[in-house]
């Protein structure tokens, strides 16, 4: 039995990399000095208010850990990364060169970027939402390197033994007597990258020659799985790199962050989870978001592991997708719900995030509004966790050539930026949307009111789930290919949700079972108040087996219509 939770998390995803940047003049490949780099500052009060405005409850700071970067920062004690194994001008937040440290791209003054990033916690408190950081336990910068650690601490890898591939003790994986072969020859001042004896590269490539479609400039972190003999595991005793992970959740934990969205969990043995999350919350009230990609593991990592909830990409994702684009129907959405069976409500939805193409974008839907219909199913379908990426509630199409990310309908996570749609809402630090245009405003305002609809109406945070499809399916006056439709309830309210993925308005009937009236409590043709939450208008209306229930539905969106008995 899941219990039930009554606050919906609205999650705000963020790069503050690019955020608050307004350079509009943009070089591809650009540098720091070339192409600006926003700040932890230009999180102000007022920026954060708007930011609430969507109905959020947690920001997710993207890359706020210091990483890997062709920026030097010399001057302020930080290592110098090599160039052949940084990806882009600003790097890769998902190449951690120090676990302790703040990227010092996005602090005024470098040498108080901590502080910086402290003040920018303190301010999200106090506008009323909490807030999210990335831990990536998985793999580190080719070059980690912590300048910050206590001096007590013992670095990565520092006492390895790098005669061995595999240690259980040791804190990385070795090819022995081998080089690192990178596959380019780029070098640095006319100095080659050197690494030897080379380690094994993050993303499970076990030799010392990766690919330019490996995460060549990562190395993978030794948890105890010996990956070349069986991934059998040495777990017992615990293993080292496991007391320096724990350590540094404690440390951000102790920064009075709110929870960590946990990068690439599933490459990180459930067991170390199982271990660390309970000792992290016995002291520290956090959340841990995992990103799992494997259905096989989700029951594992949420019920052994202690994660709060998991990406549900693979599912919910990946099918509204093929729905918004017209490569599925909309029938395939109910086989999403029933393999969650249980686990329901440790999902975290999303149409879009740093790792997926821009809804807007060519690759996708091309135009923001046909996203509408699948924002109404993912983030009213359940009491679950949803999430939107900056620039989402604007139609960022992320359609830049920006250097290293290349045109792929992403917004860079590896070069510096500006994302124009931002600039155009912030409006010179106003942030009221006047460089807008009216298309962008009204999108705004339709990702406002149904998330606030989400974080606000009991039926939604709180309520029962009833799937009308199977009831509709073969009725000619619903089209379940491009229609999906199910019912919400919470004491004596029900919300009727009606999505439509078509590109024109729709005039439907939906079924409404007796099974629903039974399963819910609601008692049949009888009279209720009607309010639809899209408008505001109220009238008087039923919802009854004897007949169809009528409705119009606007292009790309739908409705969403409460009876209040």
């Amino acid at each position: 039995m899941e219990l039930r939770k009554t606050e919906k998390m609205i999650i705000y995803q963020v790069f503050p990399r690019w955020f608050g940047n307004t350079k509009t003049k943009l070089i591809r490949n650009g540098s720091l000095a070339e192409n600006g780099v926003g700040k932890f500052s230009d999180f102000t009060p007022l920026a954060l208010s708007k930011i609430k405005e969507l109905g959020t409850t947690h920001i997710w700071y993207t890359g706020v850990i210091e990483h890997a970067t062709k920026t030097d920062y010399t001057a302020y004690h930080i290592q110098k990364d090599h160039t052949a194994v940084v990806k882009g001008k600003a790097g890769s937040p998902y190449a951690i060169k120090d676990y302790y440290d703040i990227d010092p791209d996005l602090a005024d003054h470098v040498e108080n970027r901590m502080e910086e990033f402290e003040a920018l916690v303190a301010r999200t408190h106090e506008a009323g939402m909490k807030v999210i950081i990335d831990f990536v336990p998985n793999h580190v910068a080719r070059q980690y390197h912590s300048d910050a650690q206590y001096n007590f601490i013992e670095e990565l890898g520092q006492n390895d033994n790098t005669s061995k591939a595999f240690d259980p003790n040791n804190n990385f994986y070795y090819i022995p007597g081998q080089p690192l072969t990178l596959p380019f020859t780029d070098d640095d001042d006319g100095l080659q990258y050197s690494e030897f004896p080379a380690k094994a590269t993050g993303n499970d490539r076990f030799d010392a020659f990766p690919t330019c479609n490996d995460w060549y400039e990562t190395v993978k972190l030794n948890y105890g799985v010996d990956y070349l003999n069986g991934r059998s595991k040495h777990f017992n005793p615990i293993p080292n790199t496991w007391y320096k992970m724990l350590d540094i959740l404690r440390f951000w934990a102790g920064k009075k962050i709110d929870g960590f969205r946990c990068d690439m969990a599933e490459m990180v043995p459930v067991e170390f989870w199982e271990w660390a999350i309970p000792l992290v919350k016995k002291d520290y009230p956090v959340i841990f978001i995992a990103e799992v990609y494997n259905p096989a593991l989700y029951r594992s990592y949420i019920f052994t592991g202690h994660f709060d909830y998991l990406y549900d990409k693979v599912g919910l994702y990946d099918t509204l997708r093929a729905v918004i684009c017209g490569q599925a129907p909309a029938s395939n959405i109910p086989a999403c719900w029933q393999s969650l069976e249980g686990i329901q409500s440790h999902m975290l939805n999303f149409l879009e995030n740093h790792d997926e193409q821009r809804l807007a974008s060519d690759f996708f839907a091309k135009d923001p509004a046909a996203g509408i219909s699948g924002l109404l199913v993912s983030a009213l379908m359940n009491t679950n966790p949803f999430m939107i990426y900056a620039g989402q509630e604007l139609g960022e199409r992320g359609m830049d050539e920006e250097g290293f990310s290349g045109l792929d309908g992403r917004t860079t996570i590896f070069d510096y930026w500006s994302v124009s749609t931002l600039r155009n809402w912030k409006n010179g630090g106003k942030f009221d949307g006047g460089k807008l245009t009216d298309q962008q405003k009204q999108l705004r305002q339709q990702y406002i009111t149904i998330l606030n609809i989400a974080q606000n109406e009991p039926a939604i945070t709180q309520g029962d789930f009833f799937d009308l499809m199977y009831a509709n399916e073969k009725n000619r006056f619903f089209n379940n290919r491009n229609q999906y439709a199910f019912l919400r309830k919470y004491k004596n309210e029900v919300i009727l949700i009606v999505a439509n993925f078509t590109h024109s308005e729709q005039k439907v009937w939906v079924n409404i079972p007796e099974d629903a009236f039974r399963t819910l409590g609601i008692k049949d043709n009888e009279a209720a108040i009607q309010k639809d939450l899209m408008t505001g208008k109220e009238t008087i209306s039923t919802l009854t087996t004897a007949w169809p229930f009528k409705v119009k539905l606007p292009a790309c969106s739908g409705k969403v219509l409460k009876f209040t008995y």
